[in-house]
């Protein structure tokens, strides 16, 4: 478009944002401390600013212009003048571009340079001085965006049969081979037939994507030649990361999740609410810092200089700021309305709910979301932890929350490499009941997972005892020192058949123990195909064959038994059910969870505190009349469970009619169904083996 010079009048304060309408463009910017704001507008290369306008209009703390003439695609960004006194907390610099909160498409490339900053870096106490060097070169430029239409809802999958597959967007395709060129690491790569048929084979319902919203990479980073690949690092709530599309048009997301719509996949966003790419009072001036540093962000009591840094970032968002509040709430309903995702996994969610007095499940923003019209009726999951004050919160969101479940992770480690008794594997299975179990909660709030993207892979935890992290250039500080990790006897791989047979088997009982599991599955993208990040159990900054998916040589053997594990899941109600088991009767007779011993007795207490004890069987059932349970579908389960170093044999309980058929064995992990001639099972060592009744199989 050509450059011309535009008018502004008052416009409305109804919409925050540019929205575009017949006759031109409305801009409404939030900011309850600055004394004018204006919106700069771009050539069509972004290379020069050709006019800036003032927002003639306030209504309360919304600031409100209308532009006569303008149309979509013009690139703008946003200034604000106002009072610099960090002690005070307003960090106001108009000579700083900023980044509208509420932009949905970025045009251009952050580029990292000390013009950014706010401040005179050289200064004595730095960040109290004043950098007047324009920002806007160094800057993206926000897009004037015209509305999608609403997509209708994709039809929800039952909560008690979802099983999630965690991926980076860019890292599940960027080096698929069946995935055409221009499409790998890019959202149509997601949705590309190859990654499809994958996902369909596995049987996994929802696609949990990590951080896909535009975000920064960190300065320290760029200076090592690695990048934030993880994408914890957010610029702008409602834009797209640009790396990840191919136009830059914000419908090619929408595109992507409306394919795997069609497939019967859901599509879940890990959002990042908690903090912003500002960083602490020596960051740079983005966007919230310089249009309302005050209000955007909680800052220290005693001196408003300093951030509040609950999340280890160096600030926090202010959740409990009603502006703040209204901003996230309406980017979670733009991703759902105009995007058309199914959920979000909110990252170190007790930021979401801390109020002044601490954390609080009725808080301002977690209430506000659970009456929310729109977001009370999709996936809600929190990684239920933060650095703060009170930050451990695991069993404490409300419903309709899913939480990740470190609990079941590190117990189902520690059992299979050796340690603890089963008491603690048996809560895990059954539900995590004494930490989910209450205020009409069910076990689906348990997320069960043995590995996720922050942490080892599967390949590697059974691969290292200790993490391998130098490429990442922090001297391997960085990563959790304790993964209950076992290398099977040599770390990292090895030509040994023994050893590579031992981590085979390791990997599918921790696989099934997780499936196995009452809850909420989640898969990590590629452990299925024993995929392997050279022992690096922090690959946040590897986009590279570290932090991609390797297709060259996958494990087909654990490809094929995860899918026939995830179809067993399917198949039987019993092994997802909507209630948590009590061990009470059922009208069928005989209770819905019974423990058994390898001789058929049930356990004592001093036997669930047996450090020794290292096999035990659960026998679940299920009432004819429960509301999951399918015309044809199985009613009872017997799950075995050798953590010993020897063959056990199993007492089968009784089956009214029928006998036992086995329908799944890690130790041998592609046989057929066999059914059980006798009285009790033979269990092989280190192994899971799953029964059910004849006639009721997958």
């Amino acid at each position: 478009m050509k450059d011309q010079t535009y008018t502004i009048t008052a416009g409305t304060a109804d919409r925050l944002g540019a929205t575009t309408m017949a006759e031109g463009v409305n801009f409404a910017v939030f900011s309850a401390h600055a004394e004018k704001i204006e919106i700069c507008l771009f050539s069509d290369d972004g290379t020069h600013e050709i006019q800036r306008l003032t927002l003639p209009d306030r209504l309360g703390d919304i600031w409100n212009g209308f532009v006569p003439g303008l149309k979509p695609g013009q690139l703008y960004g946003l200034r604000a003048h106002g009072p610099y006194e960090p002690q005070l907390g307003h960090r106001f610099n108009p000579a700083k571009l900023l980044i509208d909160p509420y932009a949905r498409r970025l045009s251009g490339k952050l580029i990292q340079n000390d013009v950014l900053l706010g401040y005179e870096g050289h200064k004595p106490q730095v960040d109290m001085s004043i950098d007047s060097r324009d920002s806007a070169p160094f800057m993206p430029k926000c897009v004037v965006t015209a509305d999608l239409p609403t997509l209708p809802r994709s039809r929800r999958v039952a909560r008690d049969q979802v099983v999630i597959y965690e991926a980076h967007p860019k890292g599940l395709t960027a080096a698929h081979p069946a995935v055409p060129p221009e499409l790998r690491g890019r959202f149509a790569g997601l949705a590309s037939d190859a990654v499809i048929a994958h996902l369909t084979r596995l049987g996994i319902t929802t696609l949990e994507l990590l951080p896909v919203q535009a975000h920064a990479d960190e300065a320290f980073l760029l200076r090592k030649g690695l990048t934030n690949y993880w994408g914890y690092n957010t610029l702008a709530f409602f834009a797209p990361e640009p790396g990840y599309m191919m136009t830059g048009e914000p419908s090619e997301f929408r595109d992507m999740v409306s394919r795997l719509h069609e497939a019967g996949i859901e599509v879940i966003l890990d959002v990042v609410y908690n903090h912003t790419a500002e960083g602490n009072e020596l960051g740079p001036t983005l966007s919230f810092r310089g249009l309302d540093n005050a209000s955007y962000y909680r800052l220290t009591a005693d001196n408003p200089r300093y951030y509040v840094n609950d999340t280890g970032t160096g600030n926090t968002v202010d959740c409990a700021h009603p502006m703040v509040l209204r901003m996230i709430l309406d980017s979670l309903r733009y991703w759902v309305e105009q995007m058309g995702v199914d959920g979000f996994r909110f990252d170190l969610a007790p930021v979401l709910g801390r109020e002044p007095t601490g954390f609080a499940r009725d808080g301002r923003f977690l209430s506000a979301l659970r009456q929310d019209p729109v977001l009370a009726n999709v996936r809600l999951i929190a990684e239920p932890w933060d650095i703060g004050p009170g930050g451990y919160q695991l069993g404490s969101f409300p419903p309709p929350f899913l939480e990740w479940n470190d609990r079941f992770r590190d117990g189902t480690r520690r059992f299979w490499r050796g340690e603890g008794n089963i008491a603690e594997l048996a809560e895990r299975m059954t539900g995590s009941a004494p930490i989910f179990d209450h205020s009409g909660r069910a076990p689906q709030a348990t997320l069960n997972f043995i590995t996720a993207h922050d942490g080892f892979t599967l390949a590697d935890l059974t691969s290292y005892n200790q993490k391998h992290n130098l490429p990442n250039h922090e001297g391997n500080q960085d990563g959790h020192n304790e993964n209950y990790s076992d290398n099977l006897g040599v770390e990292g791989p090895t030509d040994d058949p023994a050893i590579n047979a031992a981590r085979a088997r390791r990997r599918r009982n921790l696989l099934a123990t997780m499936m196995l599991s009452q809850g909420t599955p989640m898969l990590l993208a590629g452990d299925e195909i024993a995929n392997s990040q050279d022992g690096n159990n922090n690959a946040y900054c590897q986009d590279n064959p570290t932090g991609w998916i390797g297709w060259d040589a996958p494990d087909q053997p654990l490809a094929d038994f995860t899918a026939r594990l995830i179809a067993l899941r399917h198949a039987h109600p019993v092994l997802h059910q909507r209630r948590f088991l009590h061990s009470l009767p059922i009208p069928e007779g005989g209770r819905d969870l019974v423990w058994h011993l390898p001789g058929g007795a049930e356990p004592t207490a001093q036997d669930w505190q047996n450090p020794g004890l290292r096999t035990l069987a659960l026998e679940i059932r299920m009432c004819a009349n429960s509301p999951e349970r399918a015309i044809d579908a199985t009613d009872a389960a017997f799950i075995a469970v050798n953590g010993a170093s020897q063959p056990a044999e199993m007492v089968l309980p009784p089956l009214p009619k029928g006998r036992w058929i086995r329908v799944l064995d890690t130790a041998v992990p592609l046989t057929q169904d066999q059914p059980e001639a006798g009285a009790a099972a033979q269990v092989a060592a280190d192994s899971i083996a799953v029964f059910m009744p004849e006639g009721d199989r997958a």
